[in-house]
């Protein structure tokens, strides 16, 4: 490797990354499925939460076969308390795909792994090139900052232009010779030493020359725009139980957590519901309901997601008599026992109620 700056800084991280990486069961294999199935789970998630589900993942769906068999309620089950399910749905459809289209065989080149559903340029790049050695560099959140600070790049990643810009650097940067070792290094870099808030420059191989150190820019780099704020929704939630069973429906596609299992929903635009218009609205749906058998919130459940901030209240009704067919229809509703509803898939903040409610006694 010649001695050039970008030569030093792909040799400086190598030899840093043998003596500082973690013991990650996904680095201990070239099998390209596990190594997919460690990058999906890893998208928008810290190690230490993802970890977990990626053990679970790799014991009951060992290889993409086992995976694509798989009922997407299982799927989505296994996979609840990570967010962002459209990941999920996406993994399961193209494990149905790589074994239709594919016979099981992931593709070992970058440009056909984008073909894949659900396979974007990061996942690609990190696929080719820690199961097939292919010169393809990764670019993900940590391998930004790292780029930024080190070279003094102030373009802003959150703008598609700059794609480029970083995307060239890193695709000069990585060695030819080792392509997966070296993407390995830049991510572990970007999330134990150079780190968003307070990275370890004092100890930091590269300290002298990097351009946000030298210039006291460390905070100021990356550049990023700021993501639109949070729009805020109220969801009341109608729990109807009759007979120690509960009413459900699954979640449609168009909206948050598509293919997952809620109870009947108002949305409003108000924190607040008056019991008497919440009556109203269900009797004009065919749902007689006296006063008397709704138990009111009794506190709110807050989820917040990349783009929304959910408020949620949960109204408890105890119905003498089961719902009419054309209701459960309409309302798209079933009826479920406890031990069922423990293994549908339910948002982390329905999972919430559950536990608190004790309605489900293995959580």
């Amino acid at each position: 490797m010649k001695n050039t700056p970008h030569a030093y800084f792909s040799q400086t991280l190598l030899d840093w990354y043998q003596r500082h990486k973690r013991a990650l069961p996904w680095r201990e294999t070239t099998n390209p499925y596990l190594i997919w199935l460690s990058e999906v789970i890893l998208q928008q998630t810290r190690v230490n939460q993802g970890l977990p589900y990626y053990l679970r993942f790799a014991e009951n769906y060992p290889t993409v076969r086992d995976l694509a068999a798989a009922p997407e309620d299982e799927v989505l089950r296994l996979w609840q308390g990570l967010g962002y399910y459209s990941r999920a749905r996406n993994m399961h459809h193209t494990a149905k795909q790589i074994v239709q289209e594919y016979d099981g065989v992931f593709p070992d080149r970058y440009e056909e792994l984008l073909k894949l559903r659900g396979v974007g340029s990061y996942t690609a790049a990190a696929i080719a090139s820690f199961a097939f050695r292919e010169q393809v560099a990764v670019l993900d959140g940590n391998v930004f900052r790292v780029l930024a600070r080190v070279f003094g790049i102030s373009d802003d990643i959150a703008a598609p232009a700059s794609r480029k810009v970083f995307q060239q650097l890193a695709n000069e940067l990585i060695p030819a010779d080792a392509p997966d070792t070296f993407n390995q290094a830049v991510m572990e870099f970007g999330a134990i030493q150079c780190t968003p808030v307070m990275p370890d420059c004092l100890f930091c191989p590269l300290q002298q020359s990097c351009f946000a150190f030298t210039h006291g820019l460390v905070q100021e780099l990356p550049v990023k725009s700021k993501a639109k704020a949070a729009r805020p929704r109220f969801f009341h939630y109608i729990v109807f139980e009759y007979g120690g069973q509960y009413y459900l429906r699954k979640r449609m596609s168009g909206d948050i957590w598509e293919g997952l299992y809620d109870f009947y929903l108002h949305e409003s635009d108000s924190k607040t519901l008056e019991p008497h218009a919440l009556l109203h609205e269900l009797n004009e749906a065919g749902i007689a309901v006296q006063e008397a058998q709704l138990q009111l919130p009794h506190k709110d459940y807050k989820h917040v997601l990349s783009h929304q901030k959910i408020t949620a209240r949960f109204y408890l009704i105890r119905l003498d008599s089961r719902l009419r067919e054309e209701v459960l229809q309409e309302a798209r509703l079933a009826l479920y026992t406890p031990d069922k509803i423990e293994a549908l898939p339910k948002p982390i903040l329905i999972n919430s109620y559950l536990k608190d409610e004790k309605i489900l006694v293995n959580l």
